[in-house]
């Protein structure tokens, strides 16, 4: 299967192509806790990203800006980041969990010129103005607040119409953070053809999103996988996003989707693990339901094989990057391997190979790698050579796991070949993790390891060596966890935390994370 991107491509236009085809159409579908529903067109959802063209141009955001989004889930932020394109400016996903030392460094690695986010971010953002000189304009979805604008105010004489910029298909579109194993967050450089090519394979093969379907993808803006599923998979095929504005339930989920025509689901593995222990899951009906994925990690064979038993569904796992799209996949019409990744994509050369670039034999364990070729690969790491040459080896890019593939070419995962954690759904790097820890005036040292856990896959653990004359304690833990929450975004914390009396070390005193890794794994198995 070959694609070929055009010279000329903006998402944004291919959206309202939708809305010339059919005005009334529903374009997003947003469901709040209470019940309460709003319900956009493509056609409303036109005018409504034109407006936020028309405003954030006023304010003298031009093509090739970068801005920082940190909304919720919700219409504004499909309408936002329409807008974003139309204009030819860059938007920078983030989550609206981050905290005011992952904002500082997003804004001034990037040189962002704006920030659009909503009335429960703003103090965080307030305390790093001084610190942020590219800084020039402050958005929010809320309510006007000294020194920033109101969305809702800036839109109320816009206009409907607005010329979306004719784009090159390799003009930057989408700069996205993603942790690393040192140092602060990489900047994944994605260009305007990148929606093009993963069109062609995640939202038709993969997820199946036909015109029409109502799509429910779980995941939050600011993350890649929002950028993946619910935007781009969804408005890209003519179909309807489902906006669920609630927190995770598994009780909840299962009565949305009983309750709403959901046609496809994505979700994480942590999610579909819960709802498959849910109490009394034989009496919920999901007849709408056509199609299932998962993607984030692994999904556990006891959970498709549930699904399967009470509602006749495949759930079908999926296995992609921020740098990328989806490379392996059990795609429609496939068999799944519970356990198993999939297949490699129709459009993707993927293969496993050793520390020279060579590919290994069948059933050998190696690095996940991927033809440095292909169309949807990002275009390297923001301002960081050096990182972006570490991700080559040869003619690959090495995505940094490790895997096997059996003689049918599904591909099976064995673990991170570095330190990155993925726990239910999120990555997080080990040193945003200490770096926190060890500003805690009772930490002398520490490190941040994966440890396997039944629903999340993974959790953050911390082994920590406390300063001379402190003792451990219950107490200390709940405060070394609320410590980490208040530095960096909450999701990053140590769930577990062991006090040890010292690391394990090379001889050059660098910590040996990975003879931690060893240790948790042990421990699960024994």
């Amino acid at each position: 299967m070959q694609l070929q991107l055009p010279e000329h491509y903006n998402f944004a236009a291919q959206v309202d192509q939708w809305a010339d085809r059919d005005a009334s159409r529903r374009a997003v579908w947003e469901v709040n806790a209470d019940g309460s529903e709003r319900i956009l067109t493509y056609d409303e959802l036109r005018k409504y990203s034109n407006r936020v063209a028309s405003g954030l141009q006023s304010l003298g955001l031009e093509r090739g800006d970068k801005v920082l989004v940190l909304v919720p889930r919700g219409i504004e932020a499909y309408a936002i980041y329409l807008g974003l394109m139309k204009l030819g400016a860059v938007v920078m996903p983030g989550s609206e969990m981050l905290r005011t030392k992952d904002i500082e460094y997003r804004v001034n690695h990037a040189q962002a010129k704006a920030i659009i986010g909503f009335d429960g971010i703003r103090a965080e953002v307030d305390q790093i103005r001084e610190l942020c000189p590219s800084l020039e304009r402050y958005i929010t979805i809320g309510s006007s607040f000294e020194g920033w604008i109101a969305l809702s105010e800036l839109l109320t004489d816009q206009s409907d119409t607005f010329a979306c910029v004719q784009t090159k298909s390799d003009e930057l579109a989408f700069l996205s953070y993603t942790s690393g194993t040192t140092g602060g967050p990489k900047g994944v450089m994605h260009v305007h053809g990148w929606p093009f090519a993963h069109l062609a394979v995640a939202a038709k093969l993969w997820l199946d999103v036909q015109e029409g379907d109502l799509v429910w993808a779980t995941a939050g803006p600011g993350w890649a996988k929002w950028v993946w599923s619910p935007f781009v998979s969804t408005l890209g095929m003519g179909a309807t996003a489902f906006v669920y504005k609630g927190r995770f339930d598994p009780e909840s989920y299962l009565t949305l989707l009983q309750r709403y025509p959901i046609t496809v689901l994505c979700a994480t593995p942590t999610e579909y693990r819960l709802m498959a222990k849910a109490p009394d899951l034989e009496n919920y009906s999901l007849q709408a339901l056509r199609s299932a994925c998962s993607a984030g990690e692994p999904l556990n064979r006891e959970v498709i094989d549930t699904f399967r038993r009470v509602f006749a569904l495949t759930v079908r796992d999926g296995y992609g990057q921020t740098e990328n799209t989806l490379l392996v996949g059990t795609f429609v019409g496939m068999e799944p391997k519970p356990g198993s990744m999939g297949r490699p994509s129709p459009v993707v050369r993927v293969a496993i190979i050793d520390e020279e670039g060579v590919e290994v034999p069948q059933g050998e364990v190696g690095d996940i790698a991927i033809d440095r070729e292909m169309l949807a690969l990002f275009r390297g790491y923001l301002n960081d050579p050096e990182r972006t040459a570490k991700a080559y080896r040869g003619n690959w890019y090495v995505t940094g796991d490790q895997g096997r593939m059996d003689e049918e070419g599904y591909i099976w995962f064995e673990g991170r070949s570095d330190d990155i954690i993925i726990s239910g759904g999120y990555t997080i790097g080990p040193f945003e993790v200490e770096d926190a820890l060890v500003k805690h005036a009772a930490v002398a040292e520490c490190a941040a390891v994966a440890s396997p856990d039944p629903e999340r896959g993974h959790v953050v653990k911390a082994y920590v060596v406390l300063k001379q004359g402190i003792q451990p304690s219950a107490e200390l833990v709940s405060e070394l966890q609320e410590h980490v929450k208040t530095l960096t975004a909450p999701y990053k914390y140590p769930r577990k935390v062991e006090f040890v009396s010292e690391l394990p070390k090379t001889t050059s005193g660098k910590i040996r994370r990975i003879e931690l890794r060893q240790q948790e794994k042990h421990q699960s198995h024994s």
